[in-house]
């Protein structure tokens, strides 16, 4: 059974995280922030996003091959790589417009639905990395296992359509 404290943190997380992204899109921009240039964060967040499906692709192929310590050391750069990323990522909505997509045709229809099952996608992925890794790190090995079979396919997909949405969208950015 996973610690206690650990599911309270992890939920706790898991809420705030995804509450900061949401808060990001529906408050006023902050103007305090002003006189910085943050026009080129999408890029850095797609840069962070391909290193984060690197380094999942990294530790995939470790496990597969059952090398621990290099699965364990990929794993935990994913994370880090994705902690900088949202940070990144909310200091950009924070402070910055929401660039329009300005696609039309069978563009717009892909573009939307990478954009919808991406962000369902990642809202879902904060709360499952933080229990496998969880699972993992507290030796429940079979329980890691067990959720890791859906985390990895997902955070794949999350951090690989980062990058997707961002070529997208990057021509509409005012820079």
């Amino acid at each position: 059974m996973l610690q206690r404290n650990y599911k309270y943190l992890i939920w706790a997380l898991s809420i705030a995280i995804n509450g900061l992204i949401a808060l990001a899109f529906f408050l006023p921009k902050i103007t305090v922030l002003g006189g910085h240039d943050f026009s080129k964060l999408p890029l850095l967040n797609a840069l962070l996003n391909g290193l984060t499906f690197c380094s999942l692709m990294i530790a995939l192929l470790a496990i597969r091959r059952k090398k621990i310590p290099l699965h364990r050391t990929f794993v935990f750069l994913a994370f880090l790589f994705t902690s900088l990323f949202l940070f990144s990522y909310l200091l950009y909505h924070f402070s910055t417009p929401s660039t329009k997509y300005g696609g039309d045709g069978i563009l717009r229809v892909v573009y939307f639905f990478i954009l919808v099952t991406h962000v369902f996608l990642a809202a879902l992925i904060v709360p499952l990395a933080l229990l496998t890794m969880a699972f993992g790190l507290n030796g429940q090995i079979d329980r890691h296992r067990k959720i890791a079979r859906w985390t990895m396919p997902i955070w794949l997909y999350v951090s690989s359509t980062g990058v997707i949405v961002y070529l997208l969208i990057s021509p509409y950015y005012h820079y």
